[in-house]
């Protein structure tokens, strides 16, 4: 594939624009990273280009500026001697190549202007350290001092000095080990999984914002099941994540034993990402059992029960979300409330299904009841296929009730027909706790079929209470 890069630049107009501006300034450059990973693995490369530069990083981005004929962004970032540039759809970050020392304590490194191969040294991976040349006297020569194209060939995630070394400098890269692993389906090498098994406790002094994002691109794989089993393996999901780490194991009493909860969670992620790159609804079926440890109860004739881990389970989401720093907004209520009804449906299909019930799941999921029930078919991980298909039948029959029940009753996004202003106008009240039985009695009589979802019969009945309460209309 050598003889191919000359042309990979000629044919790119940033990589062929910035070896111009480097022989014009006399600097020697070279494109690095993930661009040539990906250009060897697929022979196509993303969209973000890291430009390394032996010497100023800002001088080369400002002069390319200057000779780009289309419209550009130029970000300049003196206390880290980097730049970005913003063309197009492209980000191109420019940086000079540099040495690094770090501190036991710190993750931060002390920062000097290095070599080409002192750049190289200090990247994660061998894979990541893949060097393209855009200068004049070397143009297009692929620079690989760890032998990276061959661990792509081998799909191997392997450091490129002692793991210990690599590990203990930047604890980050265990995580990003994994992250590269799962999204890219590789191997880690023994030698550098030992590494990440030996190192795991450094994590501890890398900030958990940082962590979650690693974590997060882990969920966003393909199948995330394999980078949360690395984790698991390694011993750092204990650390980072010890509620998940708590589903593992299986207890045995009186012959009776339940599912491992650790695994089965991890089938149902599966299963999720299988119909959705949705990150919040893939958390919640990381999320949808957590607290079943907590829950666990054996019944000499039930066997092991688990009874409220999905009301627990809704309360620990946002301590949860909080100790991860993930955001504390409507992303968590919208999790949280996917917890807490994730058993409904099941519920559904095991009993006749009455519009009673159909009204309230779809009162209490509201929008979210399509995702609901994607999660629940995900729930659904027996190796006992004839009653895999059963579940499925039934819950096509939950889901086609769904359909008609709310065409009939526009539940999806419930609102009470009448509110309590309507109450206090027509007979005279002061905002208290009558007001908030009345209308839970109307609610409830909508959810119950009584009366349609409606206003004129709501404020019908809405009289009929209040008189039985011995409340009189105001006349005006």
């Amino acid at each position: 594939m050598t003889e191919n890069f000359s042309d990979l630049i000629s044919r790119h107009p940033i990589l062929s624009s910035v070896s111009e501006v480097s022989k014009q300034l006399d600097l020697r450059s070279f494109v690095i990273g993930g661009f040539v990973r990906d250009f060897l693995l697929y022979g196509a490369s993303k969209k973000d280009i890291d430009i390394l530069v032996l010497g100023s990083g800002i001088t080369l981005a400002k002069a390319l500026k200057e000779n780009l004929s289309q419209e550009s962004h130029l970000t300049v970032y003196k206390n880290f001697g980097t730049a970005a540039l913003k063309v197009g759809e492209e980000d191109v970050e420019f940086v000079g190549a540099r040495k690094e020392s770090y501190r036991s304590d710190s993750r931060k490194p002390i920062v000097e202007n290095g070599t080409l191969e002192d750049d190289q040294n200090r990247r994660d991976f061998t894979i990541n350290a893949l060097a393209i040349s855009l200068s004049a006297d070397t143009y297009g020569q692929l620079i690989d001092p760890f032998d990276g194209q061959s661990d792509l060939v081998e799909r191997l995630i392997r450091t490129p000095l002692a793991p210990e070394k690599t590990f203990s400098d930047d604890p980050l890269r265990m995580m990003r080990a994994i992250r590269f692993a799962s999204q890219l389906t590789f191997d880690i090498e023994a030698e550098t999984f030992e590494g990440i098994k030996a190192m795991k406790d450094r994590i501890g002094i890398v900030s958990t914002e940082r962590i979650s994002t690693e974590l997060n691109k882990i969920i966003l794989s393909d199948v995330p099941s394999y980078g949360f089993k690395l984790l698991f393996a390694s011993g750092l999901l204990e650390i980072i994540f010890p509620e998940m780490q708590a589903l593992h194991g299986v207890k045995k009493k009186n012959g009776k034993s339940h599912k491992d909860n650790f695994y089965h969670t991890l089938q149902v992620l599966d299963n999720t990402a299988e119909k959705t790159n949705d990150l919040w609804l893939r958390w919640s079926a990381i999320l949808h059992d957590i607290a079943k440890p907590a829950t666990q109860r054996f019944h000499p004739v039930a066997g092991w029960t688990f009874h409220g881990h999905e009301d627990l389970g809704a309360k620990w989401v946002p301590q949860i979300f909080k100790k991860l720093k993930l955001p504390l907004n409507e992303k968590m209520k919208y999790v949280q409330k996917l917890v807490r009804l994730h058993l409904r449906p099941i519920a559904l299909v095991k009993e006749e299904v009455t519009d009673s019930a159909i009204r309230r799941l779809l009162f209490e999921a509201g929008d979210d009841v399509d995702d609901l029930m994607l999660l629940c078919k995900a729930d659904i991980t027996s190796k006992n296929d004839s009653k895999v298909r059963k579940y499925l039948a039934n819950f096509k029959k939950v889901e086609e009730k769904l359909k008609e029940v709310e065409a009939k009753d526009q539940l999806r996004n419930f609102r009470l027909p009448v509110t309590g202003q309507d109450l206090m106008a027509v007979f005279g009240l002061k905002p208290g706790p009558v007001i908030g039985e009345i209308k839970d009695e109307i609610r409830e009589a909508i959810l119950e079929g009584q009366i349609e979802n409606s206003r004129e019969p709501a404020l019908e009945l809405m009289r009929k209470i209040a008189t039985k309460k011995g409340l009189n209309a105001v006349i005006h």
